[in-house]
Parts: structure tokens; C-alpha cells; sequence
């Protein structure tokens, strides 16, 4: 199988039929590129288990990052059609990625990785791999390497952003604690937000008691914010975490 690296040249000329608002939409590689830098990768398929646990969900993660280093879009290409890149993006909660339906493989031949995974009952697919892409000219590719099976070594969104700066770091996880009406809550949110930090919650109630609370983080009082495993607590706590850091 000849894999073909295509740095230094342009992405094909491809229409993509998507679906937008119930809707038949055309989406044009130039539309796509055009005057812009993009990441892309690319992946045998949607609701696979290597793509839907790791590959998906990390450009996701890492989406602000990239932003903070300069690109405009990720893509995530699948030769899938249009009704499944949907409904996974969906279920993956992938607010980040534009999910864009290859789904004759159009693309994905013309850029050289249309594979045959007949082994699978999966047909003609696309070679797991990622490209830097500015004004429609690829700069870098990492294609995982051709051996048998799924390699997932070098597509990931660590290896695309350490290329883009080796200094960029990874991103905070963050979780908090909340509960509905709370103002304190509502307030932490907004920090978050404005810090560009992604986050996810869970409020009492939800099968989660403020005894649980408790024994997490002593407290009894909502919110409590966590950030990369570290208890940082209310709102006016994570003000102060911000104002120390001098990004206030």
C-alpha cells in the first residue's frame, strides 16, 4: 500500500454534500482553506472505537489551544456520509470540530489515502493521518505508519500541536460542581468562559448529594471547581487562582 505524503501541495478540488438545518448544503474546498489555517485529520470512520475514544475527542479537547496558536478551523474527514458525521458529532459532543463527510472519497483519493478495508466489510476508507493546511497548501502531514491494523501514533492532537509550537502545553481539565439557579455558579462559568477553559459540571441532584460534595472537597457549598486534579473551590477562589496567574 503506497501511502502518499502531498506536503507542498494543494488539497484537492472537492465539493462535499452536507447536511445543515435539515437542509442539502455544498461545501467547497476552497470554502474550507481559502486564506486560512486548518487542521485536518482523517480517520477510517465515524463511531469506530480508536476514533470516537481518543482521535475525535483530543482535537476537541485541544481546540483552544489551537486557536491561541493561530489556526481558524479543525476538520475531522471520514469517508462516511453526511447523516453519520452528523449523529456522531452529536453524540461525541464535538462543538469544536467541523465534521466533514468525504462520502465518495473524493478527497481522500486525491490526497493519496483511500485504503481498502474490504477485510472489515468497511470497503474503500481513508488511512488514519493529519495535515496542516494553510491557504489550501498542505505544510505537514503525519500519516500513521502502514502496518497491519489501526496504528493511532503520530495523527493525535499532541503531535499536530507540538509541530504547530513545541510550547504550547496541554490543555486544563477542568470540572466543578454546581446546582441550578446557583449565582456563584453562574459566575464561575463566566470565568471559565472568559479564560477560554473548557469544562464539564455536574449538578447535585443529579444523583449527586452535597454529602458527596463533601467528601471531595470538604465543603458544602457549590461551586467547587477542580482544575487538572486540583481543588481550587468557589467562585471568588478561582478569581483569586486567575488574578494569580496575572490573566485576570
Amino acid at each position: 500500500m503506497a501511502l502518499e505524503n502531498r506536503e507542498g501541495q494543494k488539497v484537492p478540488n472537492v465539493t462535499f454534500r452536507t447536511r445543515q438545518n435539515d437542509e442539502w448544503v455544498e461545501v467547497t474546498t476552497d470554502e474550507l482553506f481559502s486564506g486560512k489555517t486548518v487542521v485536518v485529520f482523517s480517520l477510517p470512520g465515524a463511531f469506530t472505537p480508536t476514533c470516537s475514544s481518543t482521535h475525535l475527542p483530543g482535537y476537541n479537547e485541544y481546540a483552544g489551544l489551537f486557536k491561541q496558536n493561530g489556526v481558524d478551523d479543525i476538520i475531522c474527514m471520514s469517508v462516511n456520509d453526511t447523516f453519520v458525521m452528523n449523529a456522531w458529532a452529536k453524540d461525541q459532543e464535538a462543538d469544536n470540530i467541523r465534521v466533514i463527510p468525504d462520502g465518495n472519497g473524493e478527497f481522500t483519493d486525491g490526497m493519496g489515502m483511500l485504503v481498502g478495508k474490504e477485510d472489515l466489510g468497511f470497503g474503500k476508507r481513508s488511512w488514519r493521518y493529519s495535515m496542516l493546511v494553510k491557504d489550501g497548501t498542505v505544510e505537514k502531514m503525519f500519516i500513521e505508519p502502514d502496518v497491519p491494523g489501526d496504528p493511532f501514533e503520530v495523527s493525535d492532537a499532541d503531535t499536530m500541536l507540538n509541530y504547530i509550537n513545541e510550547k504550547a502545553g496541554k490543555p486544563h481539565r477542568v470540572f466543578l460542581f454546581s446546582k441550578p439557579g446557583c449565582p456563584f455558579c453562574a459566575k464561575a462559568r463566566d470565568l471559565l468562559d472568559a479564560h477560554d477553559m473548557s469544562y464539564e459540571q455536574v449538578e447535585l441532584g443529579n444523583g449527586i448529594t452535597t454529602k458527596a460534595l463533601y467528601a471531595v472537597s470538604d465543603a458544602g457549598t457549590t461551586p467547587q471547581v477542580f482544575i487538572d486534579g486540583r481543588l481550587i473551590g468557589g467562585s471568588d477562589d478561582l478569581e483569586a487562582y486567575f488574578s494569580k496567574l496575572g490573566v485576570a
